[in-house]
């Protein structure tokens, strides 16, 4: 009998800082995982705006870069493909750009059922056809009879999406809805149906309603993720229609800092530090939009005075 292939763990091919994030900070390269939350918390606008950020190569939600671009292949059970388009269009018009000029690939198909060995097969063969670089499903519970509750019917599904990132190096992005009532759950135990739900996922994204605010709790299983929900809203501005991070808490005098005084509080603050800070850290001790933020790093990186590591950003260090 012939041995599984093996190596030793020094041996294991290491993960260049700029091949790990598909959006930086919010969902890992060639990772699975939910989009989850209550009905009406914008799951579908969250993940389509995913989908025009990695088509296109824009910021998701204006603010998280892109690092790795490039096809996207969406199934949306729950929408009329009119509606679908509309919403793209929205987002697109929020970010300047032109669906025409997208690789945004949608299956058409009347119903796509995972339990079902040819719809699998059919699913696999298009991916591989188009090699893209996201696989969006919007919500899985159109894609399947089983019973959701029973992890002995969920697994096998999931561990088909999972033989679907590995073979194909694909991410995968599943909507997927939290239980009524389960507000007051931590975000992952929320969702409905069997805890592998939870467990699968590489990186996940949940929302849910506190009064009237739109909160998103950000998950990753092997980066830092951030220390508090991020706070977004749907915003529409004539064409455009599309969630964007609220940053109301911010005054107008910050955001209008020259860029020379950011530049030092930034650097100040890295200064002082003794380890490396996490955006959402360094944007709390800045007290500036995410947006200006992540600018003045970029500047300050092309600059070379500062760097940033796994656990987040620090200063260039001395020669």
């Amino acid at each position: 009998m012939s041995l599984l292939p093996y190596l030793p763990a020094a041996s294991l091919a290491l993960c260049p800082e700029e091949q790990r994030w598909l959006i930086d900070g919010l969902w890992a390269d060639q990772a699975v995982g939910i989009v989850g939350g209550e009905p009406k918390c914008c799951k579908s606008f969250l993940a389509l705006d995913m989908a025009v950020a990695v088509a296109a190569g824009s910021a998701c939600l204006r603010r998280f870069p892109v690092t790795r671009p490039g096809t996207v292949l969406l199934f949306a059970a729950e929408d009329a493909l009119h509606v679908v388009r509309s919403r793209l269009a929205g987002i697109c018009a929020a970010d300047g750009l032109r669906l025409e000029d997208l690789d945004l690939q949608v299956v058409t198909a009347p119903s796509l059922r995972l339990d079902l060995e040819a719809d699998r097969l059919r699913l696999e063969h298009t991916v591989a056809v188009l090699r893209p670089r996201m696989l969006l499903l919007d919500p899985f519970v159109r894609l399947h009879r089983i019973d959701e509750n029973a992890s002995g019917e969920v697994a096998p599904l999931l561990a088909f999406l999972r033989q679907l990132q590995r073979v194909h190096q694909v991410a995968v992005v599943v909507v997927h809805h939290a239980r009524k009532g389960a507000a007051r759950q931590r975000a992952g135990q929320a969702l409905r149906g069997s805890s592998e739900f939870h467990a699968w996922g590489d990186s996940n994204l949940y929302l849910r309603r506190a009064e009237h605010a739109l909160l998103l709790t950000v998950e990753h299983r092997a980066a830092p993720s951030p220390e508090a929900p991020l706070c977004i809203q749907l915003r529409a501005n004539g064409d455009a229609l599309a969630l964007e991070l609220a940053d109301d808490d911010l005054t107008a005098s910050q955001e209008t800092a020259p860029a020379e005084t950011i530049d030092d509080r930034v650097t100040g603050i890295l200064a002082q530090a003794e380890n490396p800070i996490p955006l959402a850290t360094l944007r709390s001790l800045c007290r500036i939009r995410t947006a200006t933020l992540c600018q003045t790093l970029g500047r300050l990186a092309e600059q070379q005075r500062i760097i940033k590591t796994t656990g987040g950003y620090a200063l260039q260090p001395q020669q």
